[in-house]
């Protein structure tokens, strides 16, 4: 934004203070001037002090006005000089932190995201700001981080199924007896994984950027709708779903809660033991929030892998050779689903294997208009 220049903080406070001392001088100076007029006579009797007798009448009040004036101007040059330098020294002094977190702002603003303020000193207004602005730093740049990689990982996932599919048509062009019937499904299948790819990768720009009109929606209305849906899945797989909880009524995207927990229970199907695993699917009541936990049985998964499931085309390595594999963006689109109905997501390994995803959203009452 182009601003008219003006006159800076420093020289402001500088004037600040300079005024308010010589507006302290000035008050003072007239309360020791009105003193002396209610104390001090307006004439007064010269007598000689030899021989006691009175030689005139002295103007008092006049004389000493004649001394008092010349002296308080000077106290007031005085005052207005040391002002002006003492102001604009302790002016200085007092707006060196701001200085510092401007130019840190300067430096955000041309990509060094990598700089903090780190201003010492005991905690006050400046020092707030500071530690505020350094913490803004740290999730920008682990923001800017996280697109940077999505970026690259979602380019690289688009690429993988065309360039299968260049390879496949170059496969049936130089070679006329290949079949291709098998061609056509393979081609069918690649481009299957890439429409589901790029639908996914527009859900989770959708969900990000909160392009949804939110609603009255029961979490246990959509965990029965999502494994009612799923349930011919989990028989196939020989898996076991267990449904149970309460009404749990929150406010936000029917379509987008109902793709989070589609998500969390495919997961969960899919990412079992080969035989007799089991799903359990509840909701609860806390007292400010609704609660969707979403747990199933397999494989041992570590904490470090556990973390690292939420980011987009992450995947564990014992799922990757699966014969539903997905596009790597199932736990991405529940986490971005779930911030932006400000909840809160958690996943915990099981000590006996699989894992338990928590989806945290915030509670409304049960009777509240619609």
């Amino acid at each position: 934004m182009d601003r008219t220049p003006g006159l800076s903080v420093r020289l402001k406070l500088t004037l600040s203070y300079a005024g308010f001392l010589m507006l302290a001088g000035a008050l003072l100076l007239a309360a020791v001037w009105v003193f002396l007029l209610r104390y001090v006579p307006d004439r007064a009797m010269l007598i000689d002090a030899d021989d006691k007798l009175e030689n005139g009448v002295f103007p008092v009040r006049s004389v000493l006005l004649d001394v008092f004036a010349p002296r308080a101007a000077a106290v007031l040059a005085f005052l207005l000089v040391f002002g002006l330098v003492g102001g604009w020294i302790l002016a200085g002094r007092m707006l060196a932190p701001l200085t510092r977190i401007t130019d840190a702002t300067r430096m955000a603003t041309h990509g060094s995201l990598s700089h903090r303020i780190r201003l010492p000193g005991r905690k006050d207004e400046f020092r707030e700001l500071a530690d505020a602005f350094d913490a803004m730093l740290v999730r920008l740049e682990a923001h800017v981080a996280e697109q940077q990689r999505f970026a690259a990982n979602a380019s690289h996932e688009l690429r993988t199924p065309l360039a299968i599919s260049k390879t496949l048509l170059d496969v049936a062009r130089t070679d006329p007896n290949h079949d291709v019937g098998e061609v056509i499904d393979r081609l069918d299948a690649v481009n299957t994984r890439a429409i589901d790819l790029t639908e996914a990768l527009l859900l989770l720009s959708r969900a990000e950027q909160r392009s949804f009109t939110p609603d009255h929606v029961d979490l246990s209305l959509i965990a029965e709708e999502a494994t009612e849906t799923l349930l011919p899945l989990a028989e196939k797989r020989g898996v076991t779903i267990e449904t149970s909880g309460d009404n749990t009524p929150t406010i936000g995207s029917q379509a987008l809660l109902l793709q989070l927990t589609m998500n969390l229970v495919q997961n969960a199907i899919v990412h079992n033991l080969p035989e007799q695993g089991m799903v359990w699917v509840n909701t609860s009541v806390r007292p400010n929030s609704v609660v969707l936990t979403v747990e199933n049985t397999g494989e041992k998964i570590s904490p470090q892998l556990a973390s690292t499931l939420t980011e987009p085309f992450q995947r564990g390595t014992e799922r990757i050779h699966t014969d539903h594999a997905g596009v790597g963006l199932g736990l991405a689109i529940v986490k971005t689903i779930t911030r932006a109905h400000d909840g809160k997501l958690t996943l915990t390994p099981r000590p006996a294997g699989g894992i338990r995803i928590v989806v945290e959203l915030p509670a409304i009452s049960p009777h509240a208009d619609r």
